[in-house]
């Protein structure tokens, strides 16, 4: 009797624990309104056997601005300034764009910096793993590209991001020094075609 009353509260702390982790990620989307933090993104193959690692910054401002800074191992640029998303390749010294609209939809990007998250996303807490609470987060959009979508909290902060697209190609995000609710300059979220650049419009 004594173990199956350890086994009932041992499996009420995990539920309690899970729980907590999709709170934390409703409380990011509804209370962390900026944020920047560092990131390093590790991309595999769906066969496990390649791994692409690149790092950079990351920066957002509720609703739909957000600034990805990739410095290695190439510089890439990807802003989104409220109407459109802005990517330039430094090296080829080309730059596209698109309407949020039509690129944000059910992203990782509309987790960390959209608005409408239970709109876009059914969320489900996930078992803790690696020292951090997950959450799986279901695009509500037949169309997506993305197989599943999943983000880490430690201690309620935001912690990782692990995406797996259509193709099985896994990415994954380690956020550090992430900082809430700092003031951010307007002109991050501005994106200004460097002189001599090329331009897509899609």
């Amino acid at each position: 009797m004594k173990q199956f009353l350890l086994s009932l509260s041992l499996l009420a702390a995990a539920t309690a624990v899970q729980a907590d982790a999709v709170d934390a990620l409703r409380d990011f989307a509804r209370d962390v309104k900026t944020g920047k933090a560092g990131f390093t993104q590790t991309v595999t193959s769906p066969d496990g056997k390649r791994k692409k690692v690149s790092s950079g910054t990351f920066e957002f401002e509720r609703p739909n601005r957000f600034r990805f800074a990739y410095a290695k191992p190439f510089e890439q640029v990807i802003v989104a300034d409220g109407a459109k998303v802005w990517i330039y390749d430094a090296d080829l010294n080309q730059a596209s764009s698109r309407k949020l609209a039509d690129a944000l939809g059910a992203t990782p990007a509309a987790l960390l910096a959209g608005t409408n998250l239970e709109r876009d996303f059914t969320l489900k807490a996930l078992t803790s793993e690696g020292g951090l609470d997950w959450v799986q987060a279901v695009p509500k959009q037949a169309e997506s590209t993305i197989q599943s979508l999943k983000l880490g909290f430690r201690e309620k902060g935001l912690a990782a991001m692990e995406i797996v697209d259509g193709f099985g190609q896994r990415s994954r995000l380690d956020f550090s020094a992430v900082q809430a609710n700092v003031p951010l300059a307007a002109e991050r979220f501005q994106f200004k075609l460097p002189a001599g650049a090329d331009l897509i419009e899609q």
